[in-house]
C-alpha cells in the first residue's frame, strides 16, 4: 500500500470525486431526456428512466440540505 501512495495524492482523489459527480449528473440528465423523448415522440411512459432521474434529483437535494444544515 505504501507503493500506491506515491501515485495517489489529493489531486488524484479530487479528480476522482469530480469525475464521479459529473458522470452521475450526466447519467441523470440523459435518463430524463430519454424519458421525455419517449413520452413526446413515441407516446410511451418509460417509468424506469423517470425513476433513475428522480432518484438522482432526490438524493442530490437531500444531500445538499444535509450538508448545509450540518456544515
Amino acid at each position: 500500500m505504501i507503493f500506491l501512495r506515491r501515485f495517489i495524492d489529493e489531486r488524484f482523489l479530487e479528480h476522482r470525486r469530480r469525475s464521479t459527480s459529473t458522470a452521475g449528473i450526466v447519467s441523470a440528465v440523459v435518463s430524463l431526456v430519454l424519458f421525455e423523448y419517449f413520452l413526446l415522440f413515441k407516446h410511451v411512459l418509460n417509468w424506469e428512466l423517470l425513476a433513475v432521474g428522480l432518484t438522482f434529483v432526490a438524493v442530490k437535494l437531500g444531500l445538499m440540505t444535509w450538508y448545509s444544515l450540518t456544515d
